[in-house]
């Protein structure tokens, strides 16, 4: 199933559903962030997904590295809310979403780099190489709050 983004476009579809997510900031050693290249719109992102009603939220991102790219993870903070009513994402089924993520730090504990039905490609890539990838807006939003290493997360 496809997606499309829109952010802040007159144009974007009215949201019929809302939905709760958590994604993550897994970093390595060597301080680069791991991104996947999502299956649905070819764009690179952190690791996410909604949250189900037996997750708690941490645990929902936990769940959705391990989906997402094999790796188990454990939560280490929290980098902020991201809830603009301006994002909408809309699905080929009809399902056009307005998200409320929050999005995580974590470290890796284990697994394995592993690519899923949802990627078609995944990475660690240094900071200095972010911009030359395709990205949505606010996922370089959540990335840049967390590379400002901020003393509060960001509520927005």
């Amino acid at each position: 199933m496809a997606r499309t983004e829109y952010f802040d476009d007159p144009n974007a579809p009215k949201p019929n559903s809302l939905v709760v997510a958590a994604s993550a900031v897994v970093t390595d050693e060597d301080g680069r962030i791991l991104l996947q290249r999502r299956r649905d719109n070819d764009l690179w992102a952190l690791p996410g997904g909604g949250m189900d009603m037996t997750d708690s939220l941490p645990g929902a991102a936990v769940r959705e590295v391990k989906e997402e790219t094999g790796l188990d993870v454990e939560i280490t903070g929290l980098v902020g809310t991201y809830t603009d009513p301006r994002h909408v994402i809309a699905y080929t089924d009809g399902e056009v979403r307005r998200q409320f993520n929050v999005c995580f730090t974590a470290r890796r504990v284990g697994g394995e780099l592993e690519i899923s039905n949802e990627s078609t490609e995944l990475r660690f890539v240094d900071p200095a190489d972010l911009a030359s990838l395709p990205m949505h807006h606010t996922q370089r939003l959540r990335i840049q709050h967390f590379l400002e290493r901020r003393s509060a997360p960001y509520l927005g």
